[in-house]
């Protein structure tokens, strides 16, 4: 009998951590920046003022995990759809489509991600993807969101994602950098080249935070930033620290300031800590934790 009681009390006070969230309370909009191969291993050496400003506005890492290998569709793939390559299938730098059958599908015939949750569950909800590399164009269902840009320049996908947030306020909108891993690949990475293109990255961040407050959402959003991999000299791909760890932050509403994460964080839980934020149920097949340590309640 003792046993039978311990074991209900163990299983209610458990309870919390299984339920669907409500959501965060008075967070509208969510807008996730990732910069392609932007190693953790730059972050103390980089000048980059506007994005360690958000550090200390918010809660962050740069021990955080992506998945191997670490090229850059797997890890997208992975981040925007919860899970790992064995379960969503995509395993290649360039996946156009999963290489081996992912374990489910949505309503779209891809593994599902966060947006067809947005998509199914939230269906007032506009979304929003504009990116440098067409890779992540393969990444996600045409059909789920209401703005499908792919630019030919960082510089250019800024211009985009700024103009589309004050004018149409997405509620998610996911915005893709990839010029630190095209210099990582030319040049080289830890380079003053790199280090160069990290600092003129860090502007564009600063011009999509201050479009934020310019469309008079700040108060109602949360901002997520973070990587696909790092790289070791003119390539990625393989198992060292450098290419492994990648940034990870969160800052706005409802979030912890000036917060070192100590918790494992992987790239597959931004999908789930976004399904938090919204209150969205998550599909079984998802492995992603929501990073509760980062939210002030």
């Amino acid at each position: 009998m003792k046993h039978l009681l311990f074991g209900l009390c163990l299983a209610f006070l458990s309870f919390p951590a299984f339920a669907q969230s409500k959501g965060v309370k008075g967070v509208k909009h969510v807008i996730l920046i990732g910069l392609d191969g932007f190693g953790s291993y730059s972050i103390p050496k980089a000048e980059m003022p506007r994005l360690k400003e958000m550090m200390q506005q918010g809660s962050w890492t740069i021990k955080a995990r992506n998945v191997l290998p670490t090229s850059s569709a797997v890890n997208w793939a992975s981040l925007l759809m919860g899970a790992s390559p064995e379960i969503h299938g995509y395993t290649e730098w360039n996946s156009r489509k999963p290489e081996i059958p992912s374990r489910v599908v949505d309503q779209f015939g891809m593994f599902p991600s966060i947006f067809t949750l947005l998509y199914e569950q939230k269906p007032k909800y506009s979304a929003g993807v504009i990116y440098t590399w067409e890779g992540i164009g393969y990444l996600f269902p045409k059909q789920t969101v209401k703005k499908d840009v792919h630019c030919e320049s960082d510089s250019m996908t800024t211009a985009v994602a700024t103009d589309y947030i004050k004018n149409e306020k997405p509620n998610f909108l996911f915005i893709h950098f990839d010029q630190p891993d095209e210099t990582g690949h030319k040049i080289g990475h830890d380079t003053p080249e790199y280090y160069a293109q990290l600092k003129i990255q860090d502007q564009l961040i600063g011009k999509i935070l201050d479009a934020i407050k310019e469309s008079g959402t700040w108060d109602e959003t949360i901002v997520m930033l973070t990587a696909d991999h790092g790289g070791i000299n003119k390539g990625h791909g393989g198992k060292t620290l450098q290419e492994i760890e990648i940034p990870w932050l969160i800052m706005g509403k409802g979030i912890k300031k000036n917060q070192e994460i100590q918790e494992t964080v992987n790239t597959f839980d931004t999908a789930a800590t976004i399904a938090y934020i919204f209150g969205l149920k998550v599909p079984q097949a998802w492995i992603g934790r929501n990073v509760r340590t980062a939210f002030t309640k």
